[in-house]
């Protein structure tokens, strides 16, 4: 095995531990391993960073910016009363529905961009009925994975792939090619989870409004008295603050009620602060002197004069731009006027220390805030807002030209008139000329991250095939598994790459993947396709961890899921979707 080779599997399982130990966001990771593939002469720079200006990542960018102009028109928000109107009559109609648009959506818009919208609406739906979140929540998620293997375009790790595979020589694949296998395999995961997953889903007794209930419950009011050795003090240097890591929301100062105010500001006499307290942090305060429990009237008659602020309930969907940092890296209460009264990550709900916490994906946060600076954020796609869901007007100027252009993309694709790459950068294009989007819209649509995470994973595939290290992982496959029939080694190479998937990301796991078993196929004499066709699926049905694809991640904290709870739900339907592709694939793209 040469030096180069071994720098390459080095690398690789370097980036595997860092993928798996999530030491760096995903994007992160993946522009780290590139990095080091050029700096170690693995790649030539430019080789290296060809990932940015592959037709994968320009096609990928492009359909963002389409399904940007879809979104922005608010087209789909039209169908939301419907839905909650027909969803309330019984649970098992709500998910049925649910599932049904979230897996049609998600054939041909970001599915990401699809449960961001679904989620308000199945909240809604629970809040006025007697669902809880986590029947419903975790199925719209599965059902956008089935729904994105339908199309190309459905999910980006299909673009990935197909473009990976035409750059080998591999006939590239028809917009509709694969979509008789998915359309089985889904009715399949269907069936499943109609029938036998609302018997596994939990059934949580809490819900998002009592998360809400519990914060405001730790909410205090504490007076300033005139022993207080904080006296004309910045805030932010206090006892109270440094010592104790309260998080004081509001001050009521000479009839003022503040809730924008500096760290700087010092503390006076006489004023009344709402801080947030945690239960073990409540009795030190008891403890303090020169602070005194307040149940203010004057801090409620201000209260009911400032009707601006209130408790909002969003979360950080994949892409944001405050994942991976801190609320005080942020100023995020000098910057949005607003203040993070909790936030539950993963299955842990934090009240205290809040501003040091590195924020991730899928994170809820209560918010104290004014509407205004909420809308802020969800314009800026920094957050999802979950509560007090509102329909958008829909704008049939540009709603009409976006549906149009769309659908353009989709046929011209469809009947080979051009490839994906020109007709999704015409279709891009045409949203800006057309006024659907703004340019500054269309570069907001674009999810950078992914972006990026597509052009560092990329470098693991060229380096691969570079060095030989595909055909060498290829004749190891091949001489373990040279002795049974092409469909058993498809069967292993699917449960190995959904394993895979689940453990680091799918789009990792496709740049992996593809040169591998192309190399594979060539060595058995076999066609590549239905090969190429199972990593497709195998990357994008992931369904045993919540951290596996975005969608799940984006579900766990609204529906107050456990880990085990995708281990016990998901794990019996990926084992399910892997028995049937086993056939199903085979049937359509035969060897």
């Amino acid at each position: 095995m040469s030096a180069e080779l071994i720098i390459t599997f080095s690398i690789i399982a370097f980036g595997i531990l860092l993928f798996v130990r999530d030491y760096f966001t995903i994007d992160t990771t993946s522009i780290i391993i590139m990095a080091l593939f050029i700096v170690t002469g693995v790649l030539s720079p430019e080789d290296g960073f060809s990932g940015f200006n592959h037709p994968a990542t320009i096609t990928l960018g492009c359909i963002f910016v389409i399904s940007g102009g879809i979104f922005n028109s608010g087209i789909l928000d039209g169908l939301s009363y419907k839905i909650i109107k027909l969803a309330k009559i019984h649970y098992l109609i709500a998910l049925v529905m649910f599932c049904a648009i979230s897996s049609l959506f998600s054939a041909f818009i970001n599915d990401t961009a699809v449960v961001a919208l679904l989620l308000p609406i199945a909240l809604t739906v629970c809040r006025e009925t007697n669902i809880k979140p986590s029947m419903l929540l975790m199925p719209i998620s599965f059902a956008a994975l089935f729904g994105g293997t339908c199309t190309l375009i459905g999910t980006s790790t299909n673009i990935l792939i197909s473009s990976y595979a035409k750059k080998y020589g591999v006939e590239e694949f028809g917009m509709f090619e694969f979509s008789g296998a998915a359309v089985c395999l889904l009715a399949v995961g269907f069936i499943y989870i109609f029938l036998i997953a609302p018997f596994l889903l939990p059934k949580q007794k809490e819900t998002s409004n009592e998360l809400i209930n519990t914060a405001e419950k730790y909410i205090t009011e504490i007076e300033v008295e005139a022993t207080c050795k904080d006296l004309d003090k910045a805030l932010h240097s206090t006892k109270l603050v440094s010592d104790h890591n309260i998080n004081v929301l509001s001050v009521l100062r000479d009839g003022v009620l503040k809730h924008n105010f500096s760290p700087e500001i010092q503390l006076k006499e006489g004023d009344i602060l709402k801080v947030l307290t945690p239960p073990e942090t409540l009795q030190r305060l008891l403890d303090l002197k020169g602070y005194k429990i307040s149940g203010s009237k004057r801090m409620k008659a201000a209260e009911s004069k400032e009707t601006d602020y209130q408790i909002h309930e969003v979360i950080v969907p994949f892409g944001s731009a405050l994942a991976s940092i801190s609320l005080k890296q942020l100023n995020f209460r000098r910057q949005y006027k607003s203040s993070v009264i909790a936030i539950r990550q993963r299955e842990e709900v934090k009240y205290d220390k809040l501003s040091s916490i590195k924020l991730k994906e899928g994170d809820m946060l209560l918010i104290l805030g004014q509407k205004e600076e909420l809308e802020t954020l969800e314009i800026q796609n920094l957050v999802v807002k979950l509560s007090e869901y509102k329909k958008k007007k829909t704008n049939y100027k540009k709603a009409i030209p976006s549906v149009l252009i769309g659908i353009g993309v989709v046929l011209s694709a469809t009947f080979n008139v051009t490839s994906i790459l020109i007709s999704a950068m015409i279709g891009a294009l045409l949203m800006i000329i057309t006024g659907a989007l703004k340019p500054v819209e269309a570069y907001k649509a674009v999810e950078w991250k992914v972006i990026f995470m597509m052009a560092g994973v990329l470098s693991m595939g060229t380096a691969l095939e570079k060095t030989g290290g595909a055909t060498l992982i290829a004749n190891f496959i091949q001489s373990s598994l040279g002795q049974y029939e092409a469909n058993i080694t498809l069967s292993i190479l699917f449960l190995a790459t959904f394993i895979s998937t689940n453990l680091i990301s799918s789009k990792a796991t496709a740049a992996l993947m593809t040169p591998i078993v192309i190399n594979l196929a060539h060595m058995m004499d076999v066609s590549s396709r239905p090969f190429l066709v199972a990593v497709m699926f195998a990357c994008s049905l992931t369904f045993m961890t919540p951290m596996s694809y975005p969608t799940n991640t984006m579900v766990y904290a609204p529906g107050n899921y456990k880990f085990g709870d995708f281990l016990k739900v998901g794990t019996p339907l990926n084992v399910l979707i892997w028995i049937a592709a086993t056939f199903i694939i085979p049937y359509f793209f035969p060897f």
